[in-house]
């Protein structure tokens, strides 16, 4: 058997199926949903590939995630690949996520087929996960332990340019509440302890700390409740947060100083506070075999990885997988006016033209996949290896 003629299969066969892809991702545009509210994307494209073959689990171990599998052959490698689907509130999928399900299931589709004509040992995994936007759906997805057994796992990104090895930082997402006392505004304010001026305090605090934080790191927030009406002081205000930092560590280290925040608040205010934790990603570890593997594939496709920019992006809880096996993320070139998360690259991610650099992307993942499969043992004991350096 012959590595390269492989690959070429694999390439021939996610081009010969471009139109059926391109029409599920279409179908998944078309079909805006948010975190683990996917109904009718999760059926979309559980049907699409019971149709192409895989045996899938649907609604498991989410509502909104499914695990399809390549038919058990010959021992050997598991190759996992992550699906998303979910879209933002508001701007449908500005984010791109039809072409991470599209070229997912390209890859996915390629590789099975590949086992199967080849004759090799192993077997890939398309992981449907839910709510990478808000919720984390890896994150619960992992607390199932769904991914065991998986030697690696990985997937693709849109953005503004190709860049093998981004950095996504750790967040971790949470609420603060303020409990206070109400009272009449007008009539008695002395008797109340107004929950929004903690809340209010609170964001103000945030804000000066902001002053003495690295730049790699971001802390956002809202005000989520600030009271009813307005004669009555507030007995309940609330903020939304958001505290990313490029390390784990470092992220942690700084939510304390953001709780601080809210400790003083409330003391200053005679208010209590509550903390309610709502997700928490990883920062994202590259493996540095599988990301060559990735590079010299999407290489021999045409792709120059010449971007000199900031690699600093956002979250994904494709973090929390990457420090549970061995995962690349890279991000992908599309055509944009604008960055992800707005109404412009929503509209990107439906142009015809943006289904090129995504059938592309599609190939190298799945020829990333076949070195995996297919290749000397060495391969994957030096995956292995690379997984274990990261925590050192």
């Amino acid at each position: 058997m012959n590595l390269e003629d492989v690959k070429r299969f694999t390439c021939d066969l996610i081009e010969s199926k471009k139109d059926n892809l391109k029409n599920l991702s279409y179908e998944i545009w078309n079909n805006p949903e948010t975190a683990f509210e996917e109904f009718k994307c999760h059926e979309i494209i559980t049907l699409f590939l019971e149709k192409s073959g895989f045996h899938v689990q649907k609604k498991h171990p989410l509502t909104t995630s499914f695990i399809a599998e390549s038919i058990i052959g010959k021992s050997g490698p598991v190759v996992g690949i992550c699906c998303e689907y979910d879209a933002l509130p508001g701007i449908g999928h500005g984010c791109g996520h039809n072409l991470i399900a599209e070229c997912a299931v390209g890859a996915g589709l390629a590789v099975k087929e590949a086992i199967r004509k080849y004759g090799l040992a192993g077997k890939v995994i398309i992981f449907g996960t839910p709510a990478e936007e808000a919720g984390g759906g890896k994150v619960e997805m992992l607390k199932a332990q769904v991914f065991e057994g998986c030697d690696v796992c990985i997937m693709a990104h849109p953005a503004l340019y190709d860049l093998p090895d981004p950095i996504m930082v750790a967040v971790s997402q949470f609420k603060i509440a303020f409990k206070g006392k109400p009272a009449h505004a007008a009539a008695a304010p002395w008797e109340g302890q107004n929950a929004l001026d903690a809340a209010v305090q609170c964001y103000c605090n945030i804000s000066m700390l902001r002053q003495q934080i690295k730049p790699t790191s971001r802390v956002h927030a809202i005000i989520s409740k600030g009271g009813t009406v307005p004669n009555i002081i507030p007995e309940l205000a609330e903020l939304f947060i958001f505290v990313r930092s490029v390390t784990d560590k470092e992220m942690w280290d700084l939510k304390e100083r953001v709780v601080s925040c809210g400790n003083g608040a409330a003391t200053s205010t005679g208010c209590t506070l509550e903390i309610t934790e709502v997700a928490e990603y990883n920062a994202l570890k590259t493996n540095e075999t599988l990301m060559n593997l990735f590079i010299k594939n999407s290489e021999n496709l045409g792709v120059d990885f010449n971007y000199t920019g900031s690699k600093q992006g956002g979250s994904t809880d494709m973090g929390n997988v990457s420090v549970a096996l061995p995962s690349i993320h890279p991000k992908f070139k599309v055509d944009s006016k604008t960055n992800i998360h707005t109404a412009g690259f929503t509209d990107a991610a439906i142009l015809d033209e943006n289904q090129i650099p995504t059938l592309r992307v599609a190939k190298s993942l799945a020829m990333t996949a076949i070195d995996v499969l297919a290749s000397d043992s060495h391969i994957l004991e030096q995956i292995k290896k690379d997984f274990i350096d990261e925590d050192k």
